[in-house]
């Protein structure tokens, strides 16, 4: 059977390595899903796939072993859960009947969050699909991850660009006993931003990750979480070229400056990515561009606040393959 492998893909359809098949990727905004919408994920699989279902590295779903006759039958089957997972959030699909309208750019990753972690500053999901509406359902092949805290459960430093959630730790010192608790923690699992001074606990503001552990560690609630901030690391990567680390971008900043910095990014992808490449990181195109018209362009138009911070240069490192290096 002669398949248009163009005409497929666009539809967010994989071509198998089985002649004749083909698998289907499921978006799952900001990873978060309804339970009940897996029956329709087994129904697919069970029906039309091979009977098993690929959990992706970017929280979604891929049904292999799809006969590409069926791909008609596999959109009527995802139509509902198109309805209510994309439309439902926002997203403008005018005909969820015909499957996803373009190829898929990946899902903005997200740890649990606030919504059930401990550690959770911000409401990961939440966030993570207020980001896809920036972009989704255009084709830009912007890698994002949104983790709640410092701890980075969601591997944010891997992606293009990477939000993390931050709180402004408050501190009452009249129910402060001197124990020490929230500084020893902070030197062993955070940033040492916190000092005893005087019996009472001074906080370096320059240091301060805003990652709650303070709040978390304090006996007597001497820390609670005052007003929820974000930072934003870009320009990670894996890959066989150069990989590297995102680095800290934007610390400080609140929800509506962080969302229009990553609508910026996508507009600075678009005028100077290489176009005869299907993909490129946002780190390559960094590279060749420099910081200084990745930062100006960025943040034209973008309102950062009293409280955000810049980054005036960053030295991304990373490394580089080199063949000629003999490995024992």
């Amino acid at each position: 059977m002669s398949l248009n492998t163009k005409a497929i893909a666009k539809n967010a359809y994989f071509i198998s390595k089985h002649r004749g098949r083909v698998t289907a990727r499921v978006r799952v905004p900001g990873g978060h899903l309804e339970a009940r919408h897996l029956e329709i994920i087994k129904e697919i699989a069970e029906r039309c796939g091979n009977g098993t279902v690929h959990l992706t590295a970017r929280q979604a779903f891929a049904i292999p072993g799809i006969p590409a006759e069926k791909i008609p039958e596999v959109r009527k089957l995802l139509a509902p859960y198109i309805r209510e997972a994309e439309v439902g959030m926002g997203v403008n699909l005018p005909d969820p009947e015909g499957g996803f309208p373009v190829p898929l750019p990946p899902n903005v990753l997200a740890c649990i969050g606030s919504r059930d972690c401990v550690f959770g500053n911000i409401d990961t999901a939440e966030l993570a699909q207020k980001i896809e509406r920036t972009f989704y359902p255009g084709s830009t092949l912007l890698k994002i991850g949104v983790a709640g805290c410092a701890n980075d459960c969601a591997k944010v430093h891997m992606q293009d660009v990477g939000i993390i959630g931050m709180v402004e730790p408050l501190y009452d010192p009249a129910r402060c006993i001197g124990c020490e608790a929230c500084v020893k923690n902070c030197r062993r699992a955070a940033s040492g931003a916190l000092r005893a001074e005087n019996y009472k606990v001074a906080r370096d503001d320059l240091r301060c990750l805003g990652c709650g552990e303070c709040v978390l560690k304090c006996p007597t609630g001497a820390w609670s979480r005052g007003a929820k901030y974000y930072r934003l690391v870009i320009g990670g990567r894996t890959g066989r070229k150069h990989p590297r680390a995102a680095r800290t971008f934007l610390e400080w900043a609140g929800e509506e400056a962080v969302i229009q910095v990553i609508a910026n990014i996508l507009a600075y992808i678009e005028k100077h990515r290489d176009k005869t490449l299907p993909k490129e990181h946002l780190g390559y195109i960094i590279d060749r561009t420099g910081y200084g018209v990745f930062k100006q362009e960025v943040l034209a138009g973008v309102n950062l606040g009293p409280r955000a911070k810049v980054a005036k240069y960053i030295n991304f490192g990373g490394y580089a393959y080199d063949k000629g290096v003999q490995l024992t």
